[in-house]
């Protein structure tokens, strides 16, 4: 009874990132005390800031100019930076030295490098699970970078608090980002590279799709991260709206946070390697269905 308190108490309070670091993993690997600790956390009312956008757009190199602002002005920042990742040995193939040497050793900066493992959204599917044990330390800012993998990069939306898309001029013209469906996610636009010929003209187009939408009221920020210009207004931007959350957005975001849970925990206990089994048998029949095959195990 002693142990298993002591375990409690290390599960609600969170204060050093070798204890939090552990936490992850616990809950990463899904096991018996990752499930009792997402059970007893008590989380902080942390801000999760998505980053996300086309691959070339420059995230890494706008998160980078961000966090490099932010711990200079002595904040404690989170960041979980999601890979892609092989879909046979699930590894991530990218990792967070790689993009973050300059900081990785500052004492106010934890980093989480964690693969898509195939995942269709771009993120990891231990991404919430994940975001809930980070907000047991108080981080003042949280935030996801996901790997860019065009059209299902609406995922994210249903992670974050403030969704920041990230486009360049060579990205065409508005109805694009509009068809990748990052139109309707993005809390902020950030145009990146607007040094870039075109630039001006694509800002306009997108605050043309914008006002055609109703979104008009959405902002738009020019930026070239690389030179860390705009980085300041973009900070100003993101302080607004993590004080200013929307309820009615925050509820969705939940249901969806709930949902994706709920069909985990559902999943959980199939087996995969039967239903490898059993399609070896299966794809040599005549006139095989996947759709038939796959029907057959909805009762399960």
């Amino acid at each position: 009874m002693q142990s298993k308190n002591v375990f409690l108490e290390f599960l609600s309070t969170i204060s050093d990132f070798k204890t939090l670091a552990r936490a992850i993993s616990l809950v990463e690997n899904d096991t018996q005390k990752g499930a009792e600790l997402l059970r007893n956390l008590i989380i902080h009312n942390t801000p999760i800031i998505g980053i996300t956008g086309p691959p070339g757009a420059g995230k890494s190199t706008l998160l980078n100019a961000l966090v490099h602002d932010l711990l200079q002005a002595g904040k404690q920042i989170g960041l979980i930076l999601v890979d892609p990742s092989s879909p046979f040995h699930f590894g991530a193939l990218l990792g967070d030295r790689l993009r973050m040497t300059q900081h990785f050793t500052h004492p106010n900066l934890f980093i989480r490098s964690v693969a898509s493992r195939g995942s269709l959204g771009g993120l990891s599917d231990k991404i919430i699970e994940i975001t809930e044990v980070m907000k047991a330390y108080p981080f003042d800012y949280i935030f996801v970078e996901t790997v860019g993998v065009g059209q299902s990069e609406v995922e994210i939306a249903g992670l974050a608090d403030t969704t920041v898309v990230v486009l360049v001029p060579e990205a065409g013209d508005s109805v694009q980002a509009m068809k990748a469906g990052l139109m309707e996610i993005a809390d902020v636009f950030v145009v990146n590279k607007a040094d870039r010929p075109d630039a001006e003209l694509f800002y306009n187009h997108l605050s043309q799709q914008l006002e055609i939408n109703h979104r008009n009221h959405i902002p738009i920020l020019k930026t070239i991260a690389s030179e860390s210009q705009g980085i300041a207004a973009l900070h100003t931007v993101l302080n607004g709206l993590a004080i200013s959350p929307n309820t009615e957005r925050k509820l969705l975001l939940f249901s969806s946070k709930a949902y994706r849970i709920i069909q985990y925990q559902r999943m959980k206990s199939f087996d995969k390697k039967q239903l490898l089994d059993k399609l070896k048998h299966a794809i040599n029949e005549p006139h095989f269905s996947l759709f038939k095959f796959a029907f057959q195990f909805e009762n399960l």
